[in-house]
């Protein structure tokens, strides 16, 4: 048990700490963790609390993209470059905060919209990122299947206190404050982009 909480401590730590601190729970973590943070943030900074059942699907198709490739390579049935994968985890917020130019209007409508498959497809990456840090703290001779199932649910609490913070942080802007939801889309969205393209060009090197 003390062993399971303390896989699932370091889940939520690895996910919902921006930088960390210097305790050891943390340092086991592999942190910073800020990209995949960014990343939620451009995934959900389009949404509002009313839009909470679009982000529940939008947050499901995540955890299950990263909970299969998290899986799969900690139980090593497959195989990456780590070097590709931290280069590309960036990519995916740059797409993913690009594609926020092309919401005007809010209104979705659309049952299964792109963004769901992009939040998927995106999460097979993610998984890959979060597998790379719980595998080096992994022995081999060690049953891995509790230490995955704590660790992946402490990323899934994680995840979820990120996307209630950002949807608190809108509603104060949008509907509090008044800012322009589209501009405050732009803004954010723009800041995400610059701090993931630095992130992707400092590791372009290592590839």
């Amino acid at each position: 048990m003390n062993d399971f909480r303390l896989y699932l401590e370091m889940g939520f730590q690895h996910i919902a700490n921006w930088r960390g601190n210097a305790s050891i729970l943390q340092e086991l973590a592999a942190i910073p963790t800020s990209d995949h943070i960014l990343f939620i943030i451009a995934l959900t900074i389009r949404y509002q609390l009313s839009d909470w059942k679009k982000i529940l699907i939008l947050v499901t198709a995540f955890t299950i993209g990263h909970s299969i490739t998290l899986a799969l390579s900690v139980l090593n049935v497959v195989t990456y470059s780590v070097n590709w994968i931290e280069f590309l985890i960036p990519v995916t917020i740059l797409i993913t905060s690009f594609s926020n130019l092309f919401v005007k209007k809010f209104v979705f409508k659309t049952k299964f919209p792109p963004i769901y498959f992009m939040a998927l497809f995106f999460g097979l990456i993610h998984g890959l990122g979060f597998s790379s840090y719980l595998k080096s703290i992994l022995g081999k001779d060690q049953n891995i299947l509790s230490p995955l199932l704590a660790f992946n649910i402490g990323l899934e609490f994680g995840q979820i206190l990120i996307v209630l913070i950002i949807l608190i942080l809108s509603f104060i802007f949008v509907r509090l404050i008044k800012i322009n939801r589209r501009e405050y889309l732009l803004f954010v969205s723009a800041a995400v982009f610059a701090l993931a393209l630095n992130m992707a060009l400092d590791r372009i090197h290592s590839l």
